[in-house]
């Protein structure tokens, strides 16, 4: 895998418009979710609310400019997609952003 600096998270937001099935908590605590205003989370309470297949957090135009609402307090999933990462590129993929 190979992780890059030329992917600007801000003005992309694929990965949280990818999948509605993707945002699901694993191993945050209770402490940690219960900082997510449940506007944020989804009926089950298994992940974050989206809204289609984009989470409910995410501002902005995907592949113009984005940004999280609960940035600071994000689930662990969403820390762990990194710029360039397997997950990263198939959600920029699938929005027709890793053309040159």
């Amino acid at each position: 895998m190979t992780l890059s600096n030329d992917f600007d998270c801000q003005a992309c937001g694929a990965c949280c418009s990818f999948s509605a099935d993707w945002p699901r908590f694993s191993m945050e605590s209770e402490a940690d979710l219960d900082r997510l205003s449940a506007r944020f989370v989804a009926a089950d309470e298994g992940g974050m609310r989206c809204e289609g297949s984009r989470c409910s957090a995410l501002s902005g135009q995907v592949g113009v400019g984005t940004s999280c609402l609960v940035y600071d307090i994000r689930p662990d999933v969403c820390r762990e997609c990194l710029p360039g990462d397997a997950a990263c590129l198939i959600a920029r993929d699938a929005f027709g952003l890793n053309s040159a």
